[in-house]
This record gives C-alpha cells, structure tokens and sequence, in this order.
C-alpha cells in the first residue's frame, strides 16, 4: 500500500499544473479522497520518464556534487542485443528519473521524452492489455524486452505494451518485469515480498536511503496534443484516475505520483518539471543550478527541478522516425 501524501508534499504536486495555469488542486483533493475511501490501487502505476536534454545539462546531471548527495544516481550503458544506451540515473524507492545527452541513445533528439507505467503483481499488465483492447486499441503492440548481462545471451527482462509505433516527441509504455530477471543470481535483487512480487520497490532495491530523494511525486511533460491522445489510453487502461484539461493536456494521477501533459508545438516539447518527495524534511532550502536546469530542495520533504526550455531550431525534431524507445535501468 502506498503511504498518504502529507498536506505539504499534495500543495506541491498541485503547483505542478498550477505553473502551467491550469487549476488542478481541485481535481487532485478528489483523487486523494478517493483514495482515502479505500478506491483500489490501478494496475499500473508510474515506474520511471526518460528525457533528451541538451549536452550542458546532461553532463552536469552526470557531474554535479550536488546531485550525487541529493539522489542515489548511476550511469549505465544498456544493451537490449541490438542497439545501447547511456543514460544518467536518479533512483528513488520506487520511481526513477533517466537522462539522456545527444548520442546516448538511439534516434532521439533533445526535447525528446518517454514515461513507463508498470504492474507491481504479476499478470496485472495482462489485464490492462486486455482493458486497453475493449477500450478500442485493437492491436496493441506485446513483446518482451531482452538485456545482455555481458556474456553474449539475452535474457527476459520486461514484458511490454504500448498503443502505437507513430508518435511526435513523447513515447509511453506499460511493463511488468519478469520473474527469471529479478531472480537471476547475478544481479542479486531481494527475494520476492509476496507471491507475484515483481514491483518496482523490489527492482529499485533501497539505496535511495542513504540520499534525500525518495520519490517522484509529480512530473509535467510537455508534448504535442497527438501524442497525447495515443499514449493516454494505456494509462486508462491500467486503471490510473485522469482528467482531461480545458487545454486539452491532462492530468494523471497513480496514488502516488502527478503526471501532467501539457499540449504544446513539437519544437517545443520536453520535460518541464519535476516534484520529489524526499525522506526527511530539508534543514535548509537549497537551489542548485544544473545545466539549464535549476533544482529547488525543500522547504519542507519535497524539491522542485525546473528544466528550461529546449531553444527552438537547436535540433531537428525526431518527429516520431526511429523506434519507439524504451530504456530502462539495467541492475
């Protein structure tokens, strides 16, 4: 069960679509009730976004003092068999945050973005496909993701659905990670909590202890209206509460964390911000510039990381050619 937002850490997911101008602490206080009310967990629930920022802020994330003291953060190459990735890595309890700079990762430019649901029980993401398919995507794309220990053979690592291959800027996926994966004696998880445990509190395992962030609690992306509309079926269908903005952005909540789609022209796409919740209240409010990035720790458990901008005409658009992708944290 995930433990109830506090007053401060719920004020600060508000202000996340508040920036944005739209008006989502009402919308958020029903989801809260409801929660309160005993409203069953979803299937799926946020697991971890990518993003493609510009080469300053990406080698700062990597490089920053700061950053490593605030969040357990790892840089990790993947290899899926067929192609590799970089990406810098912020590890909470059960959340993460990945980045990439130009070249770390195949067919994808700044501004660039991706956001992973997944089922913390297994089969759950079996029946959030079939949820998805009675909701009017028909075909969606199922297969399981494989990752190379090093020795040359592939393995199971996630099962996968998505709605489509044809998207702008933001790609979003379910998954559900394998059992063989999390017990494979070479990359030492903890033993599953329960029967069906395939969580992400158990893939993440609790570095984040020695560190203030613990989670992610709220993220606004910023995409364009198309994308939009393909990816946020899934999420439906997963069973996460969502609320469709005057804007036409929306605003999707997991029990836990805020997603917030802001609807914008492709040359304008990227992350925006981020909400963390932290393991104790911060002694101090600290502001740390990151890149073009500034990240804001406490007042109070929770920091605010506000990304600026991608410059207009700095990258061409990716504009949906390549591959969906979907990196993920390799152990």
């Amino acid at each position: 069960m995930r433990t109830p937002l506090s007053g401060l850490i719920a004020a600060a997911i508000a202000s996340l679509a508040i920036i944005s101008g739209a008006l989502a602490a009402p919308a958020h206080a029903e989801e809260a009730a409801h929660t309160e009310e005993g409203r069953p967990d979803p299937l799926l629930a946020f697991n971890h976004s990518w993003a493609m920022v510009d080469r300053e802020t990406a080698d700062a994330i990597e490089h920053s003092e700061y950053l490593g003291e605030f969040a357990d953060r790892r840089i990790n190459t993947g290899n899926d068999g067929t192609s590799t990735w970089t990406g810098r890595y912020l590890l909470g309890k059960e959340t993460y945050l990945e980045f990439f700079g130009p070249g770390d990762a195949p067919d994808a430019v700044a501004g660039d973005t991706g956001l992973a649901v997944s089922a913390d029980d297994d089969g759950d993401l079996a029946v959030a496909t079939d949820n998805l398919r009675k909701l009017g995507v028909v075909d969606p794309v199922e297969f399981t993701q494989v990752t190379d220990l090093g020795d040359g053979n592939p393995i199971p690592w996630f099962d996968v659905t998505y709605t489509t291959t044809d998207y702008d800027t933001f790609f979003s996926w379910a998954m559900e990670y394998r059992d063989e994966f999390l017990t494979d004696p070479r990359l030492s998880f903890p033993p599953a909590a329960y029967d069906g445990d395939v969580s992400r509190d158990r893939y993440n395992r609790d570095r984040y202890l020695d560190h203030q962030m613990r989670d992610i609690i709220g993220i606004q992306i910023a995409t364009t209206q198309a994308d939009i509309d393909k990816m946020v079926p899934l999420w439906r269908a997963g069973g996460i509460t969502i609320r469709v903005l005057k804007d036409g952005g929306v605003l999707a909540f997991d029990g836990m964390t805020t997603i917030r789609l802001l609807p914008v022209p492709a040359e304008e796409a990227g992350v925006r911000h981020v909400i963390f919740a932290l393991n104790e209240p911060a002694e101090e409010p600290q502001t740390e510039t990151i890149g073009n990035s500034t990240l804001h720790v406490g007042p109070g458990a929770y920091a605010l990381w506000t990304f600026d901008p991608i410059e207009p005409g700095a990258t061409a658009r990716s504009q949906g050619k390549g591959k969906p992708l979907h990196p993920t944290f390799g152990g």
